[in-house]
């Protein structure tokens, strides 16, 4: 095994969640302008939620109930960015192909969520381990 996961940014479920907002938003920047207030800003939103709701249950990690249940929020964000991929795909701003592969990668970061929720005592430590003068 290679060397401990000492920040949240570090673990993959994170990086591709940011990976993936940051192509949603520049996929949807090129969306009509009627759907700003709608489908753009809430597949945005959703997607983004993913990566916050991460980076919270790091920071809860001493509590493996609240971990879970913030790991929890993450996948019901990445659930909800699903519904607005299906949407964007059926009213014709993604192609096929495009739609097929955000998805896969969404379902993998679900994946991960959850495997991560399995095991919590993997990931949850007591506070008197946690440094708060070292840097990650």
């Amino acid at each position: 095994m290679g060397e401990p996961i000492r920040d949240f940014k570090q673990l993959r479920v994170y990086r591709d969640a940011f990976d993936l907002a940051m192509e949603i938003f520049k996929i949807s920047s090129g969306w009509p302008k009627p759907e700003r207030y709608a489908l753009t800003d809430q597949i945005r939103r959703s997607s983004r939620a993913v990566c916050s709701n991460v980076a919270e249950a790091w920071f809860k990690r001493r509590y493996p109930k609240h971990f879970v249940s913030k790991l929890s929020d993450s996948s019901a964000e990445a659930a909800e960015t699903l519904v607005w991929l299906d949407f964007a795909r059926a009213s014709g701003y993604l192609k096929k192909n495009r739609h097929r592969d955000l998805e896969t990668r969404y379902r993998k970061i679900i994946a991960g969520l959850v495997r991560m929720m399995d095991r919590p005592d993997q990931w949850c430590v007591a506070e008197e381990l946690i440094s708060y003068h070292s840097t990650p």
